[in-house]
């Protein structure tokens, strides 16, 4: 659920999590006896050692991690990992080959660990000489901890944090530091909360929360006493992310990925499987076009995304510009019923599978409106921080289908921001159930 500015690779944490379980299949196949040679204990090995790293965050490593940290994590993994598989097998029967356990723990931990701080340092080379994977940052600030934070930054070259400017707010108005972030591209702004007042951190706030940006701050000590915030240490040095959400924890977006995975299967095999093919039919047969219409949205991190519906209207030149208001003439027979229904969405199941979308989450909306409210309305950009979905709070509250003045859409941010900072697999399922029950009870928006 991070935003991926200055990352150096979205695909660079799968690609390790891959390379990690091909080592522990494999040797498993050359170092175990033939008793471990089973399918099943092949899928119960790639999810222990999955589940394991989410409990211990094994792949959560930044570039202000230190080795000590890493360290910890690696013995905590080969530790549970290590409690897996004697829980599999049973204390005694592993005892009986506990040399071939021994050797596949060590050479899988030496593979592993080995290609873990490779990469590590490879990636801390590269920021340091080859002045890559840099993120652009401005300081914010008059007091010492922010002269110690710039002092860091600086002679930490590997850490790969270019500092373009450092501003004092009794010198420079929060709008100018704004102009110059947005000039100058920066991806993160660091402000120290010593002698800073609310309204300016606010004005912070509202600033990246409307531009998918990073803010953290620096906190003194008494800001540290009292937060309830999640802290990171640059060296010696806290520093505070603005905004953290439930989804932020590593445990629960796995919990929520693989709700989406589960949820989505079952939807696929269960239902679009045999419902796919009778909507076509009636598709095709009432209008000619496609059965499935395809249109761009924008998705976590502002990114774009095709966003796919059974086709409920006649093909026309507006339908990506323009969105259905009650009584549309574009809408045909089966497509009313299907948008009445909410039936049209449920390919976006597919979406779901593959990642683009949640089955719960703030609903996407086609790429001019959401350019339109981007600039209009206060802190819009900030439901992009998660995954669109299917269904969100905001629909099952009565903000569903058109907008017809600002307080819907304001209304909407206000619940998707809600369920962003609340979120939990209860609340999801509570989200379903309200979908599922007000599309029976029909609603009136559903048009």
């Amino acid at each position: 659920m991070q935003r991926k500015i200055g990352r150096y690779s979205k695909y660079l944490r799968p690609i390790t999590i891959t390379f990690d379980l091909f080592v522990l299949v494999t040797l498993a196949l050359w170092l175990l006896p033939n008793t471990f040679q089973t399918f099943y204990f092949y899928i119960y090995l790639s999810f222990s050692w999955i589940i394991t790293a989410v409990i211990t965050k094994f792949y959560q490593v930044y570039r202000f991690t230190k080795l000590i940290q890493i360290a910890q994590k690696i013995i905590k993994q080969y530790f549970l990992f290590a409690l897996n598989l004697f829980a599999l097998n049973g204390l005694f029967s592993l005892t009986q080959q506990y040399k071939s356990v021994a050797n596949y723990l060590f050479f899988t931990a030496i593979i592993i660990v080995g290609v873990k701080y490779l990469i590590f340092w490879l990636l801390k080379l590269f920021r340091k000489y080859y002045k890559g994977n840099l993120r652009k940052i401005v300081v914010v600030g008059h007091d010492d901890l922010t002269h110690n934070f710039i002092k860091f930054v600086t002679t930490n070259d590997d850490y790969g944090y270019a500092l373009h400017q450092s501003f004092s707010l009794l010198k420079a108005h929060p709008e100018k530091i704004i102009a110059y972030c947005q000039e100058n591209k920066i991806d993160e702004i660091y402000l120290s909360l010593e002698k800073t007042n609310t309204k300016q951190v606010s004005y912070f706030i509202d600033y990246v929360d409307n531009n998918l940006k990073l803010l953290k701050f620096l906190p003194s000590k008494k800001d540290l006493l009292s937060a309830n915030l999640k802290v990171d240490y640059y060296g010696v040095i806290p520093v505070m992310p603005s905004r953290t959400t439930p989804l932020n924890d590593p445990l629960n977006h796995f919990i929520k990925r693989g709700f989406d995975i589960v949820f989505s299967s079952l939807v696929i095999l269960g239902i679009m499987s045999w419902l796919t093919p009778l909507i076509a039919i009636l598709i095709r047969l009432e209008s000619k076009g496609p059965i499935f219409f395809k249109q761009k949205r924008h998705g976590l991190d502002y990114e774009e995304f095709n966003c796919y519906k059974f086709r409920s209207m006649f093909v026309n030149e507006h339908a990506d510009i323009a969105e259905a208001v009650k009584n549309d003439p574009r809408i045909t027979k089966v497509g009313a019923f299907l948008r009445r229904t909410s039936l049209d969405e449920m390919p976006q199941f597919f979406n779901v599978f593959i990642g683009d979308m949640s089955v719960v989450g703030p609903r996407p909306h086609m790429i001019n409106f959401t350019e339109k409210y981007a600039v209009k309305v206060n802190k819009f950009k900030a439901r992009h921080f998660i995954k669109p979905g299917i269904t969100g709070m905001a629909q099952t509250h009565g903000y569903r289908g058109e907008i017809e003045n600002d307080t819907d859409i304001i209304n909407r941010i206000k619940y998707d921001i809600f369920y962003m900072e609340s979120w939990s697999l209860l609340l999801d399922l509570k989200i379903i159930y309200l979908t599922i029950k007000n599309a029976l009870k029909g609603e009136k928006k559903a048009y």
